[in-house]
């Protein structure tokens, strides 16, 4: 289990974006190389029972290790983007946030039909954007065969929401 070493590197920074907020810093992560290359090992382990057509990550830091880990399973990644970040045609799915609304994009040709997609970001809170992820997965004729994360704030239970779309659900380290 790789989750206590993750957790050593993981950098709390308080008061960040706001009041009251406790960001997880993955920065850490990504500045040492063989803690990265034994996040992924971990992930392929853990997906590997799991027939994975491609993998999307979301919009930023789920770019990082979601562009790794498909690169090692040799599958196709795709970026899950905010609303006018890509270039072509789009598909959009806007959803509800705790103050407001967000809307998130997918180019309309990167998913095929009845593909497995895995949705990958750096960290789940309260799971409001790894959802709108699936459901615009499902809008484009796909399947969400699972979810994957570096850090789980299961404090906050989005757990319930998530095994709406599928029960396959990894997190390396927990909160």
């Amino acid at each position: 289990m790789i989750g206590p070493e993750i957790h050593k590197l993981v950098r709390d920074v308080v008061d960040f974006p706001k009041k009251g907020i406790v960001f997880k810093d993955i920065t850490t992560l990504l500045m040492n190389k063989d803690i990265s290359d034994k996040i992924i090992d971990e992930f392929v382990a853990r997906v590997s029972h799991l027939k994975i057509d491609a993998i999307a990550g979301i919009e930023s830091r789920g770019f990082l290790y979601g562009f790794m880990l498909a690169n090692r399973m040799n599958i196709p990644f795709i970026p899950i983007r905010k609303s006018g970040k890509l270039p072509c045609e789009t598909k959009k799915y806007k959803y509800d946030l705790e103050y407001g609304s967000s809307e998130i994009e997918i180019h309309i040709n990167d998913i095929r039909t009845d593909w497995n997609v895995l949705v990958h970001d750096d960290l789940l809170a309260t799971g409001g954007t790894a959802c709108a992820s699936a459901e615009l997965i499902k809008s484009c004729n796909a399947n969400v065969i699972g979810f994957s994360f570096v850090i789980s704030l299961n404090y906050l239970d989005p757990l319930p929401k998530l095994q709406l779309y599928s029960r396959n659900i990894i997190s390396l380290l927990e909160y």
